[in-house]
């Protein structure tokens, strides 16, 4: 933690003191969305525009630091707000970031995730790596709102991100 995070603190303290169970759910959370069909960095792609999408810069610090650690360039993790002109996505990246933005972008105009949409994921993924990037959208929005109300401190590891 840098200097300038000496002072921050969460709102609330840790979950997992007042639900133990919690640590069982995140870690099957974890073991359905790790399962190997899609690539790690995929999945730390996906949850990292999810947390710019919301403003969450927990979970941007959080992803941007797994994807660091996973060996990905600065180029990669600084163009995730800007992927749809950048030149370092492979087509399957590009539309696993288009589908999380789908789910999490209002369409009051329409249908989030149109059928044209689904037949490129389907093109770029056989039905269980579907399922598991429609899982990894599906943990990050569990965590989502953990993250905006509750604060646990950006950068900070998991069991010493909560200062209550």
């Amino acid at each position: 933690m840098s200097v300038e995070q000496d002072h921050l603190q969460s709102r609330l303290p840790d979950p997992a003191r007042l639900f133990p169970e919690m640590g069982a759910v995140a870690g099957g959370m974890a073991k359905v969305t790790l399962n190997g069909s899609i690539p790690r960095s995929t999945i730390h792609l996906v949850q990292l525009r999810a947390g710019q999408i919301v403003g969450s810069t927990y979970h941007t610090v959080r992803q941007a630091g797994e994807l660091r650690k996973a060996g990905e360039t600065e180029e990669r993790i600084t163009a995730v707000a800007s992927w749809r002109d950048a030149p370092y996505f492979s087509e399957a990246e590009r539309v696993a970031l288009e589908l999380v933005e789908a789910v999490l972008t209002p369409n009051p105009g329409g249908e989030r995730v149109p059928d044209e949409l689904f037949a490129r994921a389907s093109a770029q993924y056989d039905e269980k790596e579907l399922w598991t990037l429609i899982l990894v959208i599906s943990q990050i929005c569990f965590f989502i709102p953990v993250a905006l109300i509750a604060r646990p401190i950006p950068g900070m590891p998991l069991g010493k991100n909560y200062s209550k």
